[in-house]
C-alpha cells in the first residue's frame, strides 16, 4: 500500500518542474501580488511538537473565491535527536522540493519570496484542504529526512497573522545571514553545492561558499556544511575547494569539476565574482538579477517583488526569462540578496562601482553595504525612467562608469555605417536599446549600427 493511497492526487518526483499557467489557476498563494508571504522552520524541544500535527489559521482553501491571490505563512516545527539550529534552513528549502511533489501543485521561490499555484484540475480531485498538502508535506519529511522525529505543520491565511509573522520571519533570517557574514572564502577548506533546483533547471548547479550565499537567498554555508554532515547522498554536498585557479574571478579546480559532473558536460568554468566570461548559472529561484545596460556600461539590480519596469524598459519576469535555465549568459545574472551584501559582489566586474540602477526598496535595505561614496550616484525609479535619463543622471553624479565612457568616446565620431574589425579573440554581441547592435572583446567595446567580424581563416 503506497503511503499516498488516501491522497486525492498524485505524489511523486515526476511532478516537479510542473507549471501552472493562469488559465488553469484555482488559487495563488503568495507570489508578486501578495506583499505578505513566509515559509519558516523552526527547530523545538521534543515537548513543544504534537507528531503530526496540521493546523490552519485563517481560511482553508476550499473558502476562496476561484482565481483568489492571498497571503500565506507555512510554519514547520520539528524535534529530534540530531536536529540543531544549523539545519533550520535547509528543511525550509525542502519545502520547494516536497511541495513540488503533488500533481497540480507549484511552488517556487523560498523565504519570503514564496509563490505557490494550485491548478483546477487537483483542486476539482479533492486538493481542497491544507490538511491535505500538510499531510504530504508531513508524510515526506518524516520518510526523507528521518533524524527529523516529531513534526507539526501550521498554515496561516488570516492577513493579520501572516504580517505579523512574517515580520517575526525576518528577524529569524537576517540573525541566521548575519552570523554567515563572519567568515570569508579563505577561512575553510570546502564549499557546498546544491542542486535542488534541477528539476527546473537540468544544467544548474548551486556553489555556496561563505562569501556567495546560494543564489535562493536560503541556503550559506553554514546551512551547507550542517546539511551535508547529516545527509551526506542528500542534494546539498561537499565540493572540494581543489586549485584556486584565480582569487579574484573565484575560480576553483573543485568547482569545475563539480559543474562538470553535475551538468554532464553543459558547464566546464565557473567565475563565482562575475556576470560575465563563465558567470555562475541561475535557475529560477534567484531572489534579484544583475543585468548589463551596454548604453551606459553598467549594470542594473532588480529584485523579484519589483512591479514596474527597470531602466531599460524590461521588467523583472522578462529578464528572468534571459536569465534562468542554467546557462550561462553574459549580462544577465542571478543572485540572492545576501551575496549583494558581501565585498566579493561581482568583483571582477567593478562591484557596486559598476551598478548604476536599482529599485529604491532594494537601495534602502542594501545601503548599510553600499560604500558611501557610491550610493548617491546610484539611480532609482524615482530619478529616472530611460537610459537617456541615466545617462544624464551618471553624468551628473560623476558616478565612477562615466570615465570608462572616454575611452569609448571616439564612437559618437564614426560617421561610416559599418566598422570592419580583424581580432583573434572571441566576441560577445549585445543588442542596444534603439536598434544599435554592441560587440564585447576582450580588450575593446565597440558601437555601430553594423559591424562585421572578421577572424583569420584557419590554414
Amino acid at each position: 500500500m503506497s503511503m499516498f493511497e488516501d491522497i486525492p492526487v498524485d505524489i511523486g518526483i515526476v511532478y516537479e518542474g510542473e507549471r501552472i499557467r493562469k488559465s488553469d489557476l484555482f488559487i495563488e498563494l503568495g507570489g508578486p501580488k501578495v506583499e505578505n508571504k513566509f515559509e519558516l522552520v523552526r527547530v523545538k524541544k521534543p515537548n513543544e511538537v504534537k507528531d503530526g500535527q496540521i493546523k490552519i489559521i485563517g481560511k482553508d482553501i476550499s473558502e476562496f473565491e476561484e482565481g483568489s491571490s492571498i497571503p500565506i505563512g507555512i510554519l514547520i516545527e520539528a524535534a529530534g535527536k540530531q536536529l540543531e539550529e544549523e539545519l533550520e534552513g535547509v528543511i525550509e528549502r525542502r519545502i520547494h522540493e516536497y511541495g513540488n511533489y503533488i500533481e497540480g501543485f507549484m511552488h517556487l521561490n523560498q523565504r519570503y519570496d514564496i509563490w505557490m499555484r494550485l491548478g483546477k484540475r487537483s483542486y476539482k480531485k479533492g486538493l481542497n484542504s491544507f490538511k491535505i498538502i500538510g499531510e504530504v508535506l508531513f508524510r515526506l519529511f518524516k520518510s526523507e529526512l528521518p533524524f527529523i522525529e516529531s513534526m507539526q505543520v501550521t498554515f496561516i491565511t488570516d492577513p493579520k497573522k501572516v504580517e505579523e509573522m512574517s515580520k517575526e520571519a525576518m528577524k529569524i533570517y537576517e540573525a541566521r545571514d548575519a552570523r554567515a557574514r563572519k567568515l570569508i572564502d579563505d577561512d575553510v577548506n570546502e564549499f557546498y553545492g546544491c542542486d535542488l533546483c534541477q528539476s527546473f533547471a537540468p544544467t544548474h548547479v548551486c556553489t555556496i561558499t561563505p562569501q556567495r550565499y546560494a543564489n535562493c537567498g536560503a541556503i550559506s554555508w553554514f546551512d551547507g556544511r550542517a546539511a551535508a554532515r547529516i545527509d551526506p547522498k542528500g542534494p546539498i554536498y561537499t565540493i572540494e575547494k581543489g586549485e584556486c585557479i584565480d582569487p579574484v574571478k573565484g575560480e576553483y579546480s573543485g568547482i569545475n569539476d563539480n559543474a562538470k559532473k553535475k551538468s554532464l558536460g553543459e558547464i566546464n568554468r565557473v567565475w563565482l565574482y562575475s556576470a560575465f566570461g563563465y558567470p555562475h548559472t541561475s535557475c529560477g529561484c534567484f531572489e534579484a538579477i544583475a543585468f548589463y545596460i551596454p548604453e551606459v556600461d553598467g549594470l542594473g539590480i532588480v529584485h523579484r517583488d519589483f512591479q514596474g519596469k527597470t531602466v531599460n524598459a524590461l521588467p523583472f519576469s522578462t529578464m528572468a526569462d534571459s536569465t534562468a535555465g542554467g546557462r550561462q549568459i553574459d549580462g544577465f545574472h542571478g543572485l540572492s540578496i545576501e551575496y549583494m551584501r558581501s565585498p566579493k559582489l561581482l568583483q571582477v566586474d567593478g562591484g557596486w562601482n559598476k551598478i548604476v540602477w536599482m529599485p529604491k526598496v532594494m537601495k534602502e535595505r542594501l545601503a548599510d553595504y553600499i560604500p558611501k561614496d557610491i550610493i548617491d550616484k546610484i539611480a532609482i525609479e524615482d530619478d529616472v525612467s530611460s537610459i537617456d535619463e541615466l545617462k544624464d543622471f551618471l553624468k551628473s553624479k560623476d558616478h565612477p562608469v562615466v570615465e570608462g565612457w572616454k575611452e569609448l568616446a571616439f564612437e559618437e565620431k564614426v560617421p561610416e555605417e559599418e566598422i570592419s574589425i580583424e581580432t583573434t579573440s572571441p566576441a560577445m554581441g549585445m543588442p542596444v536599446a534603439g536598434g544599435g547592435f554592441k560587440i564585447i572583446l576582450k580588450d575593446a567595446k565597440i558601437h555601430a549600427k553594423k559591424i562585421i567580424i572578421r577572424t583569420p581563416k584557419k590554414k
